[in-house]
């Protein structure tokens, strides 16, 4: 019969070596003496040194050795697993609140300047009725006007919409729709609500027109963006 060695069914534990061992030892008719002894003599024995009808148990305690170990050892993978799969998802809630928290910044920070153009808008828009009524107006002159009642990054987006509505002429009438001044109000009569001179006064027609820039589209320039892409506004 070949000899078997006990380490073969690795026995990985103290209690395991020590079972082995103590069986060992009864088995070559020795006291039981420490534990190291015993652990040393289960090192050096195999299968064939323990008696036949043992040596099935020491078969099993080796093989629920094997298991325990095994079990733990899974026990620990499934343990930093989790605890990484924790680490990320605790990562990933604090990236999506600050990402939330940014993006409510930016609406907070973007709602202010667009308040703030608003207000510099109306406030240089109660300017209109500082200009003195004249008969008439030449282009340059009606220009000069917007120029004084516009905040400066804003002027450039009401001359384009002007320029494409009534090529600033401040008489210009649409036939067809009904449309009037500067700013084409549909219909003209709405423009009485800035000034009861709407007709012939540019500086009334711009301060109606800026206005309704401001209350619709935030600004001029947002009512000059929307006109690009509409053609109307």
């Amino acid at each position: 019969m070949s000899r078997i060695s006990v380490r073969g069914f690795a026995v990985a534990s103290a209690t395991a070596v020590t079972t082995v061992g103590a069986v060992v030892g009864v088995a070559s008719g020795q006291e039981q003496g420490s534990v190291a002894h015993t652990e040393a003599a289960a090192a050096d024995a195999t299968i064939a040194d323990v008696p036949a009808g043992l040596q099935a148990q020491v078969q099993t305690a080796s093989l629920t050795q094997q298991a325990d170990d095994a079990s733990t050892q899974a026990d620990a993978a499934a343990l930093k697993s989790a605890q990484e799969s924790a680490r990320k998802a605790a990562a990933q809630d604090a990236q999506d609140k600050k990402d939330a928290a940014d993006k409510k910044a930016k609406a907070e920070k973007d709602a202010k300047e667009r308040e703030k153009e608003k207000e510099a808008s109306r406030s240089a828009a109660r300017d209109a009725s500082t200009f003195t009524a004249k008969a008439s107006y030449s282009i340059a002159e009606t220009q000069a006007i917007a120029r004084q009642m516009l905040p400066a990054d804003q002027f450039q987006c009401f001359s384009n919409i002007v320029d494409h509505e009534s090529g600033w002429n401040y008489r210009a009438t649409n036939a067809s729709s009904g449309a009037y001044g500067l700013v084409q109000a549909l219909p003209g009569t709405k423009m009485a609500s800035a000034g009861s001179d709407w007709r012939t006064n540019p500086a009334t027609q711009i301060k109606w027109g800026l206005n309704y820039m401001n209350s619709r589209y935030n600004s001029p320039c947002g009512a000059w963006g929307f006109w690009q892409n509409n053609h109307w506004y």
